[in-house]
């Protein structure tokens, strides 16, 4: 807490102690206040929605969510909490939602003693990617496009959601997805595999950490709207 309080300015913890550990505040409230400070100081007409997880690494059990589960955080399987994040161009984080794994609902004592309300029911990741994307969208905030992992977005609903406003949205999807074309149906692994090496064409997707990030980009139409974007 001392770190946190140094980092923001505080000439001492005893502020940072108070907000983190006995100040009733609204959440939510912050979560909104956030976004709108994002949307006015960073956003810009190619602004791009970013819908990925994130792992705590947290030991014990009596902590919301935790139970022993793969976090990208720690590189395996840990005791963790996963929360799925929405972020904007900048790095800036826009909404969270925190993924309370399906057996944690069998437990209603532990839920109670952890502070989840009574009306907390399970959602999947894409669930809550959804449910982040929508109430961007819903406060009248416009975005270039979305993209996300298949864990976090995309399940049928997510990418339909996204279609039915006209939003732009680039997924990454599992090798056995199944999608229509007008030579048949394929898995997207063996339909990848069909397309001829001249096709393919090598482009950055923006510089990262260690300089530009190079992947291999081909085009392939599908017989019909689907479910899954290419």
């Amino acid at each position: 807490m001392t770190c946190i309080a140094e980092w923001v300015g505080e000439s001492s913890p005893h502020g940072m102690r108070h907000l983190l550990c006995r100040a009733v505040w609204d959440a939510d409230g912050v979560r909104d206040d956030v976004r709108e400070h994002v949307v006015e100081h960073l956003y810009d007409e190619a602004a791009v929605l970013v819908v990925d997880e994130t792992g705590d690494v947290k030991k014990g059990t009596p902590t919301v969510g935790v139970q022993r589960q793969y976090t990208g955080t720690a590189g395996r399987i840990e005791d963790s909490r996963v929360a799925v994040y929405a972020g904007t161009r900048g790095h800036a984080a826009v909404d969270r939602e925190l993924y309370i794994p399906r057996a944690w609902m069998c437990g209603p004592d532990r839920c109670q003693a952890a502070g989840l309300g009574q009306d907390t029911v399970f959602a999947t990741k894409p669930d809550l990617a959804r449910t982040m994307i929508e109430r961007y969208l819903d406060a009248g905030h416009h975005v270039g496009w979305v993209t996300g992992t298949r864990s976090t977005v995309a399940a049928q609903d997510s990418v339909r959601a996204l279609e039915v406003r006209g939003t732009g949205h680039v997924l990454a999807v599992a090798c056995s997805t199944e999608v229509p074309t007008g030579a048949g149906t394929f898995r997207a692994g063996t339909l990848a595999r069909k397309v001829p090496k001249r096709v393919w064409q090598k482009l950055s997707a923006g510089r990262g950490a260690k300089g530009q990030r190079f992947y291999d980009w081909a085009v392939v139409d599908l017989a019909e709207a689907a479910p899954w974007p290419t």
